[in-house]
Order: structure tokens, then sequence, then C-alpha cells
């Protein structure tokens, strides 16, 4: 029989959310543009994979982190409220957009975490796939580009085919200078109605980054000591890893029900984020280090990708569910 699979447009709580959808293999995914384009829900035979929301209409009056958020124009920490880019020194303003900040006050996360001006650009369905395309055009928001003066457009795609769910971003760089590339995505996996004490993971790693008390890297790294797999069961995770192997998955496993992710070669940085207070583990795919702008200024972090002017960058990256 051909592979079945479905796209619709539904609104939720009045909100307008996207579904996709593979029969074959009992897989659906809903992305809700409005709220920073979050792929909120993703089920397997009706048991959710991603820590979800609570009701949409909540949700969008106080925004909190679930699904699989998209971190820029920076992912994770800035030591400052300024970054080193092209050899300037940049500062961020408070006063021009707010500005997210950890319990240390540094600033985390970017600015789009939940930012609601992403227009739906294409949905498709057919025996090869479901899919749908979303563009924000950053350059067009004056607070934004007042904080990182770098016109750009994102577009990113949430394709579901042969019980796989591809999330593809693209950034074009509008702007005369190169665009320093440090962004990320922060998803939620679990194993749903097992305990965590039962659940393992596996992380195709190389080394570790050393982290300062305020979770900065320092541009040190270690060698990476860990059984294959992991059991989590008293232990947590809050790490930055380097040499991830796009060849390989990372993969989070309990009781013969898994959930496999794959990063493409140009996200070479992971953050693993396991705390043993939720019953949740982040597997996050990151273009570059924590801080990387300022450690790339200071020599002590080689590897800053960059869009030159004029210039289109494409990565993705893969989750497989198996065993629900």
């Amino acid at each position: 029989m051909p592979e079945t699979y479905t796209v619709q447009k539904l609104t939720v709580d009045s909100i307008e959310t996207i579904r996709l959808a593979d029969a074959a293999h009992g897989i659906e995914v809903s992305i809700c543009p409005s709220i920073g384009n979050i792929a909120y829900d993703m089920r397997v035979n009706g048991k959710p994979i991603l820590m979800t929301p609570p009701q949409l209409a909540e949700w969008k009056q106080k925004p909190s982190q679930a699904g699989i958020p998209f971190l820029a124009p920076w992912a994770n920490r800035l030591d400052s409220d300024a970054y080193w880019a092209n050899g300037k020194r940049y500062l961020l303003n408070p006063n021009a957009e707010e500005i997210r900040r950890d319990p240390n006050g540094l600033p985390i996360h970017g600015l789009l975490l939940f930012a609601s001006g992403w227009q739906v650009t294409r949905l498709h369905g057919d025996e090869q796939g479901a899919e749908v395309s979303s563009r924000l055009e950053f350059w067009k928001h004056p607070d934004w580009m007042a904080q990182f003066p770098f016109a750009h457009s994102i577009e990113m795609t949430h394709r579901l085919y042969g019980g796989i769910l591809e999330v593809r971003t693209t950034i074009e760089n509008h702007s005369m200078d190169s665009m320093p590339l440090v962004i990320g995505f922060h998803p939620w996996y679990q194993i749903p109605e097992t305990p965590r004490d039962r659940w393992k993971i596996r992380l195709p790693v190389r080394e570790r980054y050393v982290l300062s008390p305020m979770l900065i890297p320092t541009g040190e790294t270690e060698p990476v000591h860990l059984s294959e797999p992991t059991p989590l069961a008293g232990r947590q995770f809050d790490d930055v890893f380097g040499g991830v192997d796009p060849s390989s998955e990372f993969w989070l496993e309990a009781d013969g029900r898994k959930v496999s992710v794959r990063f493409g070669p140009e996200f070479p940085i992971a953050i693993v984020y396991a705390p043993q207070t939720r019953d949740v583990v982040c597997f996050e795919p990151m273009t570059g280090l924590t801080n990387g702008f300022n450690l790339a200024h200071e020599g002590r972090f080689k590897n800053l990708q960059s869009i030159p002017s004029g210039v289109t960058w494409a990565e993705s990256f893969w989750i497989r569910p198996s065993g629900f």
C-alpha cells in the first residue's frame, strides 16, 4: 500500500495551527506559526514524545518553553549585554526589545523564542510526505535589528515522511556584512508513562566543553567518558558537547520505546539538558558554541560559522521515534 500523508490547517483555541500526519507510522505533528513557529506536539499512536504546552490560548497569553523552540539570533547565553561580530562590538539595548535572562541575569535564547511574525508560505502533502514551510523576515522588525543589525530572512520547513520528522532551517543574509551564526533548537523529549529512572540515553560526541560557574564555556575541552547507553537514574546533564558525529544518532530509550535524533553536519555542537527534577531530555542542535560570538573574538572558539553577504545557509535535524 502507498504511504498516506496529510497536512491540515486547523484552528485550536482560536489560534491557527498546522497538523502533519503520517498514517502508516501513526505520527502526528502540530506546529503553531504565531507562537514562535514551534512544533509544540508530536504524537506516535497517541503518545506524546515532546513535552507539550498547556491549552494554546493560555500558552499564547503566557508563553513557556515546550515542543521544539527555535533559538536565534543567538542560542543559549551571552556573557554580557554585548557581543562581537566582524571585529566590532555591539551593545544590546534592553529598552528596544525585551531580553530574556537566565537566573544570573545573562541574556539567553535570543529574540525569536515566541515570535508571532512567521508566515506560512507552503503547505504540501502527497505520497512522498507532508510538509509546511513558514518564513520570518527579521530585517523588517526595527526592534530586532536594533539588537542584531544583520538583515536576514529565515525559512523553516517541517517535513514528515517515512516515520521521520525533518526540521530544516534556511537563512538568507541580506546584509552587506557577513552574519555570524550561533543558532539552535531546544527540543523537549520524553518517554511517556515510563519513570525517568528507567530512561537511558546515547550521546554521539567526542568532547565536553568546560563551563564556568555561570555556565559559559571557557574554550577548554575534555574527553567524554560515558557508558553506552548511559542510565539517567541518579544523574542529570546540563552540558555542552563538541565533535558531534553527523552519521550517528542521539537517542532516549526506555522499555523498548526510543526517540532517535540526528544532527546535520552544520550542527557540530550539542547541548544536553536532563534535569533530575523533570521527566525530559533535551538534545539541542547548535551551529556554534554558547557565547560563540565573544569566544571567537577572544580566540577561544575557532569554528564560528558565518553567512557571507548575499548567501543562503541551510541545515536540518531529524527525529525518528520507534517502538511506541
